[in-house]
């Protein structure tokens, strides 16, 4: 199967690269508006490629992504370079909105015109606006990266507070990639047991807390040690990949247009070929309802800022 990525940065690379790793395609197609940049990285991986399934990795146009079972869009302003990395910011990821789906203007279009029946993953950074963005311009089998990374972040810091290995941590951050997801205390478990009933009574605030600071702003901790939050979302966007082309029928919270919402955000989906074949909406507490209605809000609010128009369909 063919794979396109759209964006030859930090995390197209790192997409590129986990991608390769994991035996996903037969074929990798990589565009970036920078041409050379694009050549220079898929000819240090395509040496790599030598230990890997057999894959061919390419620089191409758009027009190279005829065929293509889903393409990434890693491309876009970073949170460095948009001004999104003030811990004390109420607007977070969303801060980079207007100037990426000014990109996803140019992109979009090119991607549909040759490759209309693809699954388009988006990477960048806000994913679910920009899931809506790619929506609102005409392409219904849209896919977030969403609070899937979140959601390995929450477990791996649980697992480092009960002792255990992250694998075996049930927990769920759902709604906003950002600053109002919804982190699902009631429900976090290991082996039936909930983690609440693993910490001890008089510091539970305290760990509840200290890990959801540590979630919701990992990507900025990251940036400030390499100037990029890579590695993590190259890895998660290559399993995610992965679940569709194989139709794995494989569940995690991921963004898909929500109709109950009226927006893109992050709930736990069943993937496969076609992309989100089902939405399993889990329990939750009152204060988790109303956390994640106060996240759909944020994100209807940051969507109708930008006043995407969807373009008119010819009639015969």
């Amino acid at each position: 199967m063919k794979i396109g990525i759209v964006g030859a940065g930090a995390v197209g690379s790192a997409c590129l690269l986990s991608l390769v790793m994991r035996g996903c395609a037969r074929e990798i197609v990589l565009i970036d508006k920078n041409h050379e940049r694009a050549q220079g990285v898929a000819t240090d991986v395509q040496y790599g490629t030598v230990l890997s399934p057999a894959v061919e990795v390419c620089a191409g146009d758009y027009s190279d992504l005829a065929g293509a079972s889903l393409v990434m869009i890693t491309a876009g302003i970073n949170e460095k370079a948009g001004g999104a990395t003030n811990r004390s910011d109420p607007a977070g990821r969303l801060r980079l909105l207007d100037n990426n789906a000014g990109i996803y203007r140019e992109i979009v279009p090119q991607i549909l015109r040759t490759a209309p029946d693809t699954v388009i993953l988006v990477v960048s950074d806000p994913p679910e606006a920009l899931a809506d963005v790619v929506r609102l311009l005409g392409h219904d089998k849209v896919l977030s990266t969403g609070t899937s990374l979140d959601t390995l972040r929450f477990r791996f810091h649980l697992a480092q507070r009960i002792k255990v290995h992250p694998a075996y941590v049930e927990a769920q951050v759902l709604g906003e990639h950002g600053l109002s997801s919804v982190f699902l205390w009631s429900s976090a478990s290991v082996a039936g047991k909930p983690v609440l009933d693993a910490m001890a009574e008089p510091e539970k605030p305290t760990l509840q807390h200290e890990i959801e600071h540590e979630v919701r702003y990992a990507n900025i901790t990251i940036i400030e040690g390499i100037g990029a939050s890579q590695y993590g979302i190259g890895m998660i966007s290559a399993r995610i990949t992965e679940m569709v082309l194989r139709d794995e029928r494989a569940v995690l919270p991921i963004g898909f247009y929500q109709p109950r919402y009226g927006v893109t955000l992050s709930l736990p989906s069943v993937l496969g070929r076609e992309g989100v074949l089902e939405i399993l909406e889990p329990e939750m507490s009152d204060e988790e309802r109303h956390g994640l209605e106060r996240s759909a809000e944020t994100l209807r609010q940051a969507v109708a800022r930008i006043g995407v128009a969807a373009p008119q369909r010819k009639t015969a």
